[in-house]
């Protein structure tokens, strides 16, 4: 079993389908209620979405992970397509406002202006989906994923209803059980690690001097204050390359002889989006 974030018809819900077709999909109310499912044994993983191209990161994500004994062992960038949706019997010019998360109708601000919309806020994409199927009302529609208009009886008004293209979220997938792949040259890996520094001058810079020197590429750096505190800093940070790879265990030596409490989260294969142009404009 995998879970998610949301409810059926999310857009986490549809990298689950994508991914692990064949695996049993479950929502959790709360980000924190899926990790702890994986924690506890109750799923196998959890898709969990850490950044988004036009929103950025999920910051709640990345305050989360170090509490958890959670291990990264994929990721996952998935396109996201806006469809406006309506009831069957619904059309264009009949609906009147149009419900669903704060930053899908920001990302449709200029369709849903041309169509002279009122825009509705709602928790969630796949939740005011939901919420038109049951009003039986044609004035009413929804932005939100093509499954939600699967699962929710709903007619595809609009397709890529999102004013610019390209919108993508990434996900990275989550075990309670480590799953270090086989290091294999030809293929692309990431690593991603966790590490506190002290309070000190140049603290960053001695932690980071390693992967320089080694010839290691860092590709996302993450910092926040953990727990409150003033005096020290988290990092998160997503390396290129597998953690059998020699240069890797080299850097990570250095790092870990500068920063406290390092912790490697797992090394996985590269998604081939980060191979795509859309990935580098």
């Amino acid at each position: 079993m995998i879970v998610y974030q949301g409810v059926e018809g999310a857009y986490s819900h549809l990298a689950c389908q994508h991914v692990f077709p064949q695996r049993q999909a479950r929502a959790c109310e709360t980000f924190l209620e899926a990790m702890q499912a994986v924690e506890q044994g109750e799923a196998n993983l959890a898709m969990i979405p850490v950044e988004n191209s036009t929103a950025g990161r999920v910051e709640e994500i990345y305050r989360l992970i170090p509490k958890m004994s959670l291990h990264i062992v994929g990721e996952h960038f998935e396109p996201v397509n806006h469809c406006l949706l309506a009831l069957p019997q619904a059309s264009l010019a009949s609906i009147r406002s149009v419900g669903s998360h704060p930053q899908a109708l920001a990302q449709c601000n200029n369709h849903i202006a041309q169509l002279g919309l009122v825009e509705v806020a709602k928790l969630d994409t796949a939740g005011a989906a939901c919420e038109v199927s049951q009003s039986g009302d044609t004035t009413k529609a929804a932005i939100a994923s093509s499954l939600a208009a699967e699962l929710y009886g709903l007619k595809i008004l609009r397709d890529n209803f999102q004013d610019e293209q390209g919108n993508t979220t990434r996900f990275i997938i989550l075990s309670h059980t480590e799953q270090l792949p086989v290091f294999e040259q030809h293929k692309s890996y990431i690593t991603s690690i966790i590490f506190r520094v002290r309070n000190i001058p140049a603290a960053l810079y001695k932690t980071l001097g390693g992967f320089a020197t080694n010839g290691v590429n860092l590709v996302k750096l993450e910092s926040y204050m953990p727990g409150g505190r003033l005096n020290a800093s988290q990092f998160h940070v997503d390396i290129e390359g597998h953690l059998n790879m020699r240069s890797m265990e080299l850097a990570i030596e250095e790092l870990s002889f500068f920063a406290e409490e390092v912790r490697v989260l797992g090394s996985y294969e590269a998604h081939p989006f980060r191979a795509s142009a859309n990935f580098h404009e």
